[in-house]
């Protein structure tokens, strides 16, 4: 199956799909992009614009994932506004929905965070993502605790801590690697265990197929007990 991944980051999402796919991943970071292929060695990596990269290259793929930045969406604007940071919502991550819904055909999936306005079309809810897509998305869970306690004075981790807490809440490990804000760079993560949850909600459909399928054919074929009939 050919996958495009857009804005791939270091690949949170991608973790766990596994090596048997055709995997395009789109970064225009080239750090960011080196970080990602050493993950993935055999993903073709390209250093480009994702949205523009989209709009060129939408009917090549099998599945689609974006996730567009997503810093002029979150509920961090409340008060970042109330600091001096003022800013319109970036509308790159509504054409891009937009333009799927009405001329993609393969499977598709666009990720953002929670918005601190309402969003404009419904999404679906799975942890503090907001997904949309052509497919059903139910909510998964992820427990994590270290946001919260970082809140508090008492319980406040050292950047090292907070570092290190959030490879392990991601199973990435990026100490080998040489680059700036490594925490922000986890924080922006979709965790591999939704990524693969997503991944598996848009093909759930062709799975049950199959699995439909199995079973015909396996009663299709006689047991070893049974008597063969004569010929």
């Amino acid at each position: 199956m050919k996958i495009l991944n857009l804005y791939a980051g270091i690949g949170g999402n991608r973790k766990l799909w596994g090596d048997e796919h055709e995997i395009t991943a789109v970064e225009n970071v080239p750090g960011i992009a080196k970080i990602y292929h050493g993950f993935f060695p055999n993903d073709k990596v390209i250093i480009t614009d994702a949205h523009k990269y989209l709009l060129e290259h939408y009917k090549e793929f099998d599945f689609i994932w974006s996730s567009p930045p997503c810093p002029t969406h979150s509920v961090c604007n409340h008060f970042l506004n109330a600091q001096g940071v003022i800013r319109y919502p970036d509308m790159n991550l509504w054409q891009e929905i937009i333009f799927l819904k009405h001329f993609c055909k393969c499977k598709w999936v666009v990720e953002n965070v929670r918005g601190y306005y309402d969003p404009l079309i419904k999404p679906y809810e799975s942890g503090r993502h907001y997904f949309w897509s052509n497919f059903y998305i139910n909510n998964k869970k992820l427990k994590s605790n270290f946001n919260i306690a970082n809140m508090r004075a008492s319980t406040r981790l050292t950047p090292e801590e907070n570092l290190r807490s959030l490879e392990l809440f991601h199973k990435i490990d990026l100490s080998e690697f040489e680059i700036n804000d490594k925490r922000k760079l986890l924080r922006n993560c979709v965790h591999p265990e939704l990524g693969l949850h997503v991944f598996k909600c848009a093909f759930k459909e062709i799975q049950q197929i199959l699995t439909k399928s199995e079973v015909k054919l396996n009663k299709a074929i006689p047991k070893s007990r049974d008597k063969l009939p004569k010929i």
